[in-house]
C-alpha cells in the first residue's frame, strides 16, 4: 500500500465524482451559478499544495508520504498546521464537490480527509518522532494537525 500516496487518492477521488455524476442521473444538486464557487476552493488547495512543494523543495526534504523526511518545517504554512498538504487536497476535493454540484460527490472529500487523518498523518507522524524526536513533539504540541 505505500505506493498509494495521497495525490493518486486524489486523483481516485476526482476520477469517483466524476463517475458519480455521469452515471447517477437523478441526484439532488446544487444549483448554477452558486456551484462555481467551488472554484475558489480548488484554487485555495492548488496554492496551498503547490506552495508546499515548493517549500520542501526549498529546504531539500522529502513530499513522499512513505520515504524519510530529511528535514522538519516549521516555517510558512507550516506554522498553523501540520498538515497544510492535505489540508489543501481536501479544499481541492471539497471545491470539486460543490463545481460537480452534486450531494454524493460529497462522499469523496469525506473519505479523503478520513483516510489522510486516520492513515496517512499517523504514518507521518510516527515517522517523525522517529527521526526529530523532541523537536518533533514540541512542534506538535504547539501546531494543530490540521488548522
Amino acid at each position: 500500500m505505500k505506493k498509494f500516496i495521497p495525490p493518486i487518492l486524489v486523483l481516485v477521488c476526482l476520477i469517483g465524482m466524476a463517475a458519480v455524476n455521469v452515471l447517477i442521473e437523478d441526484q439532488v444538486r446544487i444549483p448554477y451559478p452558486i456551484n462555481l464557487s467551488g472554484v475558489i476552493l480548488i484554487l485555495i488547495g492548488l496554492v496551498l499544495g503547490v506552495s508546499v512543494g515548493r517549500s520542501f523543495k526549498r529546504v531539500d526534504t522529502q513530499i513522499h508520504t512513505f520515504k524519510k523526511p530529511r528535514k522538519l518545517v516549521t516555517k510558512g504554512l507550516f506554522a498553523y498546521s501540520r498538515n497544510p498538504i492535505y489540508f489543501g487536497f481536501t479544499l481541492l476535493l471539497g471545491g470539486a464537490a460543490v463545481l460537480f454540484g452534486t450531494l454524493l460527490s460529497f462522499l469523496f472529500p469525506v473519505s479523503f480527509f478520513m483516510i489522510a487523518n486516520f492513515w496517512y498523518i499517523p504514518f507521518e507522524e510516527k515517522s517523525m518522532l522517529e527521526i526529530f524526536g523532541d523537536d518533533y513533539r514540541n512542534y506538535k504540541a504547539r501546531v494543530r494537525r490540521w488548522i
